[in-house]
């Protein structure tokens, strides 16, 4: 970075800073990972002046002969990934794919069925302070008291309210659905069905889970988490809705796609087809199951009975009167980010909430693996419990800085 340092000082040391904070910390948040040197060369290349309105032999703008077959490609390998009939790579986010999709095949005040978001859905699957739920009548359905979607009752809520589109996905749930049985219940309601599988398409890409995009009519996801390409969104569908998603997409919700984001986007998808990319997806399901188990055995209630994902939702403030916010923080102190988070029903503010979401997808990146994990939720465990004592925050932090050191994220860059 010879050029930024030389031209804006401040701007190189904010982003060295952050490269420090990454290496010697550990993302513990479920949401974040580290993408390779090849992704991230790919997101800073000339593509990115590049302006490319429509879509691969329908643009608006000329010299396309270079975002033609780059964009053509990541659609090919997301494809043979996922198996989808159609695929949008344009989205610009996960959230921007949600409403593109929602704009494809509903109209303003359609109903829809979607997770509630303290039960683990995300902002776009109907939390009132959002544009989707100013636009269409969102439906929370909950877990039940086991931790899992219980089906006889989503039915039930599916014949009352007659949605036009039920949804499946979450931020914070943690436990495999009946794919069958989801979108057999949309079938018999007459609804679309959608899956917004963000958190685990990695998981799916790395076949650690079973693949719902052949059971569902439309699946959105985020590229990164942990697909571990950059921040970015796709939109997979059956072909029947492809026409509305695409048009949805542009000129409907967006303007120009972000080339250099969709060339990242083709790089991760080539990695994820990788042999290498099933063992990391495996290890990440191996090591968030053992981060259940331990945390468990020192008295964490672990939310919905356990996982089968990347991610654990803990609820502190029930196990050891720690509220989700201090918890946040003293964990930050000590050099592992997590986010404090609500849990079913929370009576606290989601701002301090009683709860913290663990992922271990980045740190599985890095290497770690179960006997790691059980080293950490060890020290996680240390930290809740000193959370107000500044002075042992500060002596875990030494030994993070120090086992993080061991497992480095860019050798040379």
């Amino acid at each position: 970075m010879k050029n930024l340092r030389k031209q804006d000082s401040k701007i190189y040391e904010l982003i060295t800073g952050e490269m420090k904070r990454q290496q010697e910390g550990m993302e513990l948040i479920a949401s974040e990972n580290y993408v390779s040197k090849a992704v991230l060369e790919a997101l800073g290349s000339v593509f990115t002046n590049k302006y490319s309105e429509g879509y691969p032999g329908k643009r608006y703008y000329g010299g396309q002969m270079f975002t033609d077959p780059l964009e053509n490609l990541a659609i090919e390998r997301a494809k043979k990934i996922f198996g989808a009939d159609h695929v949008n790579v344009q989205p610009h986010s996960g959230a921007p794919a949600n409403m593109i999709a929602y704009n494809a095949v509903l109209k303003p005040g359609d109903t829809v069925l979607g997770m509630d978001l303290s039960h683990g859905g995300h902002l776009t699957h109907g939390h009132p302070l959002t544009l989707s739920a100013q636009i269409y009548n969102f439906i929370g359905y909950k877990s039940a008291a086991n931790g899992e979607i219980d089906y006889v009752e989503l039915e039930k809520l599916a014949l009352k309210h007659k949605p036009k589109l039920l949804l499946a996905g979450f931020s914070a749930y943690t436990r495999k659905i009946d794919y069958k049985k989801f979108t057999d219940i949309a079938k018999k309601v007459g609804a679309i069905s959608m899956f917004d599988i963000a958190h685990i398409a990695g998981l799916i890409a790395g076949k650690a889970i079973e693949n719902p995009v052949p059971f569902f009519d439309i699946v959105t996801t985020t590229t990164h988490k942990t697909l571990r390409g950059p921040r970015g969104g796709m939109i997979m569908c059956k072909a029947e809705f492809a026409k509305e998603i695409d048009k949805s997409a542009f000129p409907g919700f967006q303007g120009g796609p972000h080339m250099n984001n969709i060339a990242a986007k083709a790089v991760a998808f080539a990695e994820a087809l990788k042999p290498s990319f099933k063992t990391y997806a495996k290890q990440v399901v191996k090591n968030a199951k053992v981060l259940e188990k331990e945390l468990n055995k020192r008295g964490y209630k672990i939310m919905f009975g356990g996982t089968d994902y990347h991610m654990v939702l803990v609820d502190v403030m029930g196990s050891k009167g720690v509220t989700g916010k201090e918890a946040e923080h003293a964990l930050d102190e000590a050099g592992i980010t997590v986010n404090k988070n609500m849990i079913p029903d929370d009576p606290r503010s989601p701002m301090d909430p009683s709860g913290i979401r663990v992922g271990v997808q980045a740190i599985t990146s890095r290497g770690v693996k179960e006997i790691e994990v059980k080293m950490i939720a060890g020290w996680i465990d240390e930290i809740i419990l000193s959370h107000a004592d500044e002075k042992m925050l500060a002596e875990i932090r030494k030994e993070v800085v120090k086992f993080c050191k061991k497992y480095p994220i860019y050798p040379i860059i």
